[in-house]
């Protein structure tokens, strides 16, 4: 069961949030913040509940500003993210908490990891977008020509992206059977958060997209807590190899050093690999990042 909320912050602004936590038997529950991709609401991964459950886990989420019930702000960034999960688990009453992240909640998810390392005891990140200023990355290889004309506009600035969201182009993500076959299943739960994240008109996907590219201020050397990446073995919406030149969402394993440990150990065409190691920065290079972050969110919860 999902309860819904209304977060009122200090500055009079809204954050929708979801909570699986409410019912009995739910406290010293393992608390995980999800974050959500773009463009998505923040409902938590359904398809995930019955292990979650199993494992005594206790999924919180909120909309981001600009998406579903949550109210907009411009400009926001990414250390933002760590502002809003601190005002959060305050309000939720939560000391300690794991954070997870796909797609472009995977950035945010490592961002309150690097500016929250006193609240988040772990991260996973399933394929982020790797720092756009890595070394020897043609960051844009293998992404479908709608994502990179989206991402190119972002490129350019707040303006250009705006008005390319305006503009009314479709965005196709070609995916193949396999792709389809994967999301008919349980994973047909993305049709509920996508949907209605993109009716809503397209106020959210600037605000996601523009703090993934420079100036970013963040470095994965700048996370402390163990961060892991889910497995990148073949199967659908993986790269075939890991040496794969050709990948869908900038997600090839060889490409994205900067994030940590993506190393594959075997796989098979079921998509069905051994699970990389866990990543965690090497502290001598750890460096205090230069991000602004809504440290002083107050905030209250109504709903």
């Amino acid at each position: 069961m999902i309860t819904e909320a209304d977060l009122e912050l200090a500055d009079g602004r809204t954050l929708h949030l979801y909570d699986t936590g409410t019912g009995a038997g739910t406290s010293g529950s393992l608390v995980v913040l999800w974050h959500h991709g773009t463009p998505n609401l923040g409902a938590p991964p359904a398809p995930l509940f019955d292990t979650a459950s199993r494992l005594g886990i206790r999924w919180v989420s909120y909309d981001r500003p600009g998406y579903g019930g949550s109210t907009p702000r411009p400009g926001r960034d990414m250390a933002s993210a760590a502002g809003y999960a601190r005002a959060i688990a305050d309000a939720l009453g939560i000391e300690r908490f794991a954070v997870m992240g796909h797609s472009s909640g995977g950035a945010h998810a490592l961002a309150c990891a690097a500016l929250l390392p006193d609240r988040v005891i772990g991260v996973v990140a399933a394929a982020p977008l790797a720092p756009f200023e890595a070394d020897g990355l043609d960051w844009f290889a293998g992404m479908a020509a709608s994502g990179v004309a989206s991402l190119r506009a972002a490129a350019q600035g707040p303006a250009a992206k705006e008005r390319f969201e305006a503009s009314g182009v479709e965005y196709d993500p070609e995916f193949t059977q396999a792709d389809l076959a994967a999301l008919s299943g349980e994973w047909s739960w993305f049709g509920q958060v996508v949907g209605p994240a993109v009716a809503a008109g397209p106020g959210g996907p600037p605000a996601d997209d523009l703090p993934q590219l420079p100036p970013v201020g963040l470095h994965p050397r700048h996370v402390s807590p163990p961060v892991l990446p889910p497995p990148c073995a073949p199967g659908p919406l993986a790269p075939a190899r890991p040496d794969a030149t050709a990948t869908r969402g900038n997600t090839r394993p060889s490409a994205i050093p900067a994030w940590g440990v993506y190393t594959l150990a075997g796989g098979d065409s079921g998509g069905k690999g051994a699970m990389p190691q866990c990543a965690r920065p090497d502290a001598r290079q750890r460096g205090a990042p230069q991000l602004s972050s809504e440290r002083s969110l107050g905030a209250r919860c109504t709903g």
